[in-house]
């Protein structure tokens, strides 16, 4: 069965919303024989990667770069995985007011370094998630994890 890993930091209330739309779409009924595996970025492990098809992240912009605990979760895994799971595919949900350019660039920098492949249309939100963002969220959990199916 594959494994779809969704690594977040979600400290607030709107990151939560997002996260919680992208968990509903990458469970949907219409998804088989896909395992979804959540963990919050600072109780990532090597293994967890390791075990992993694919990868969700999801993290507020903070002045431009990516939250500090997902730079800790790349901190951990980069070396132990560096080899090992290139080619994956990954996607991005990020939230923030402003500096959210320079916070995708900084994930994407690094997932890149690691060798895994940009799946999917990044989700960005500034503010309070609309209905149609929650749905972008929905999408690229649904989307991804669809990618995953054999």
């Amino acid at each position: 069965m594959a494994r779809l890993l969704i690594v977040h930091h979600t400290p607030s209330p709107h990151c939560q919303e997002m996260l919680a739309a992208v968990i509903e779409g990458a469970t949907c009924p219409e998804i088989d024989d896909v395992e979804v595996v959540r963990r919050a970025a600072l109780t990532l492990s090597p293994v967890d990667v390791l075990d992993a098809d694919a990868y969700l992240l999801g993290s507020p912009a903070n002045l431009g770069y990516m939250s500090g605990a997902l730079k800790h979760a790349f901190d951990v895994i980069y070396y132990p995985c560096l080899d090992q799971t290139s080619g994956r595919p990954y996607g991005l949900f990020m939230h923030g007011n402003q500096g959210t350019e320079g916070a995708q660039r900084s994930v994407h920098s690094i997932a890149s370094g690691l060798g895994w492949t940009k799946s999917a249309d990044d989700v960005v939100v500034s503010a309070k998630p609309t209905q149609d963002e929650l749905e972008a969220c929905w999408n690229l959990g649904a989307n991804l994890a669809a990618q995953l199916m054999v």
